[in-house]
């Protein structure tokens, strides 16, 4: 034994979830409630990031409702959106309109995710049985055979490994965890990437419009209070060229399509202000090892075609502690028990990504393509937007998603920790 391995810190836990974002944290907290040893691992030493989906959809928040966190939750700063308006070509459409869904919280949230993970973090540390472990970055797998036993972690305290009956992935599209495991991935591809950059905005500016589709070009644009978020849309691997034609050109671009912007783009001064998204939709074959289980965005990551990737990361943390958390107080389940997260949430992500193609494939390729004959708005949009009862659908899908999850799992009566 090496003096290294001699002066190793060790620790056992029964859960050790790698990654503190939406499905880590949701997860963790459900796992602690049900009175379940558990240690969540975020690599960075806080939760802010450049870019982080910030859309809470009426299943997260259902989801806060049931565990009676809802109240404090929507104390947070947010922004409310209902109706989805954009502009095709330079026609007026309506997208979707939640306020027809028959539900307790008809409308998106707009909440920075920091302030989101943030508030399961403290709302978690009256769980004695759950420990966030912040600045501590998983950087390889223990095994015992071809069982799973735990991570090895990297902190400032030097490496420490933490052994464990069952080992899940929440670590994201990248997910170390996913490629020491040797998991297969299926790519199915998206044709665009996306810039992700903010603009001033001022008190008396208002706009409803949500989307800007031209030819050649797309931008999504939300309402933050004090600034405005924006998306601009690019062709997949054409970020170079927009950087070689220059920040002001692209600015110009921007301003075409949004004059509101106008007054507020100033505060972009350079690409460093611009951060690209590399759009990806793809998922695992196989979700499951022996000791190990992987969720949110590293089983599969999605377009942010919808804003849908952090609520389908919520879900997939309810339905793992509804159908695991029991089981855990006894040990690691079973790999076919394991595999009952995939078989319960495939569905639901194989209809959510092709959901997502579909909009690529026959609205963003075709924007992005150019050309100079006018925009048309598509049948179907045309349709949404003139009859306002189908706007229930799509606001639905949105909303809701499919086979949205509810919990079940049971909260075990715990002191302070």
């Amino acid at each position: 034994m090496t003096s290294e391995q001699q002066s190793r810190r060790t620790m056992k836990v029964r859960c050790c979830i790698v990654g503190g974002g939406p499905a880590g944290m949701m997860l963790g907290y459900l796992l602690g409630r049900a009175g379940i040893d558990v240690v969540v691992l975020e690599k960075h030493a806080d939760f802010f990031r450049d870019f982080r989906g910030d859309t809470v959809h009426p299943s997260t928040l259902q989801v806060m409702d049931e565990l009676g966190l809802i109240d404090g939750f929507l104390k947070l700063p947010h922004q409310r959106l209902q109706k989805m308006d954009g502009l095709f070509g330079g026609t007026p459409v309506r997208i979707a309109d939640l306020s027809r869904l028959h539900t307790k919280y008809p409308f998106i949230a707009f909440m920075p995710q920091w302030d989101f993970l943030n508030f399961l973090r403290e709302a978690g540390r009256r769980f004695a049985s759950l420990e966030v472990m912040m600045s501590a970055e998983a950087v390889d797998l223990i095994r015992r055979g071809e069982t799973i036993a735990g991570v090895r972690a990297k902190t400032g305290d030097g490496i420490i490994d933490i052994e464990a009956d069952l080992t899940i992935a929440c670590d994201g599209r990248h997910s170390t965890v996913r490629e020491r495991a040797g998991l297969n991935v299926e790519e199915i591809g998206a044709p665009m990437d996306v810039l992700w950059f903010r603009a001033g905005r001022r008190p008396d500016e208002t706009e409803n419009v949500f989307a800007r589709v031209e030819p050649g070009k797309m931008m999504i644009t939300f309402d933050r209070g004090d600034y405005w978020q924006c998306a601009y849309v690019i062709a997949k691997g054409q970020y170079e060229a927009v950087k070689a034609r220059g920040l002001s050109a692209l600015l110009d671009d921007v301003v075409r399509m949004a004059p509101i912007l106008r007054s507020g783009i100033a505060e972009v001064k350079s690409f460093d202000d611009v951060k690209l998204l590399t759009v990806a939709i793809n998922r695992l074959v196989r979700w499951t090892q022996p000791g190990l289980l992987c969720i949110g965005d590293a089983a599969h990551a999605m377009s942010p075609v919808g804003g849908v990737g952090v609520n389908l990361a919520v879900q997939d943390a309810v339905a793992t502690a509804n159908l695991l958390a029991d089981k855990l107080q006894h040990g690691c389940p079973s790999e076919h028990e394991l595999d009952a997260i995939r078989r319960r949430r495939g569905f639901p992500v194989k209809m959510t990504q092709a959901m997502q193609v579909i909009v690529q494939n026959n609205i963003i390729s075709g924007a992005l393509q150019g050309g100079d004959r006018p925009l048309k708005v598509p049948l179907v949009v045309r349709l949404i937007t003139a009859l306002p009862w189908l706007q229930g659908i799509p606001a639905r899908l949105l909303a809701l998603g499919v086979r949205p999850e509810h919990v079940h799992s049971r909260a075990v009566p715990q002191s302070p920790a």
